[in-house]
């Protein structure tokens, strides 16, 4: 099989096809496009096997904008929760006041033990007289933990721990959270 003789490159024509795609056929290329109105989306189920979820598609949420909610001063905060008369400020976002759900819960704890010191002048005054086992009355009491407080609004939520310290802090932190349910009724 012989090859037919190919012209020189300055003797082909520009729009003639190369000798080694002269034989191929012709491929197709799509029209350009043009901006026409899409049609109207269709109701119901898609053709096939898929069904749509439940709930229906997906729609992100939608929070409101910063400027419908009146700006104040801050009656009280929790943790890093801040709430003012129409709003509460949140590390997540801003959440309006209307309609919130607040909750809290008391993980803490409070051990009470003998400390070390009475333990050794129990010790001590114990050989000298039995008075000394008076000492081994004294405990101390450390209160360790945090209280979680969860504020709702919506599908919007914040948690939050406040630490504690004593059983006086988780009393101040759940009188917090009290008046600020109040202030979202």
């Amino acid at each position: 099989m012989t090859q037919p003789p190919q012209p020189p490159p300055s003797d082909r024509r520009p729009d003639d096809p190369s000798p080694e795609t002269r034989h191929l056929p012709v491929q197709y290329e799509p029209p350009t496009p043009t901006f026409e109105a899409a049609p109207a989306p269709q109701h119901g189920p898609p053709p096939g096997p898929y069904q749509p979820p439940v709930g229906g598609a997906y729609q992100p949420a939608q929070s409101l904008p910063l400027q419908a909610l009146p700006t104040g001063p801050v009656l009280v905060t929790v943790g890093d929760i801040s709430v003012e008369q129409f709003r509460i400020v949140t590390p997540a976002g801003v959440l309006p006041t209307q309609g919130t759900n607040w909750s809290a819960m008391d993980m803490s704890r409070t051990e009470e033990k003998i400390p070390a010191w009475a333990i050794i002048l129990a010790i001590v005054f114990a050989l000298a007289c039995l008075l000394g086992l008076l000492f081994l009355l004294c405990k101390e009491r450390k209160t360790t933990g945090f209280v979680q407080v969860t504020v709702q609004n919506g599908n919007r939520t914040h948690n939050t721990h406040v630490g504690v310290s004593s059983p006086r802090d988780v009393a101040d932190t759940l009188a917090r959270v009290n008046f600020a349910r109040t202030i979202c009724v």
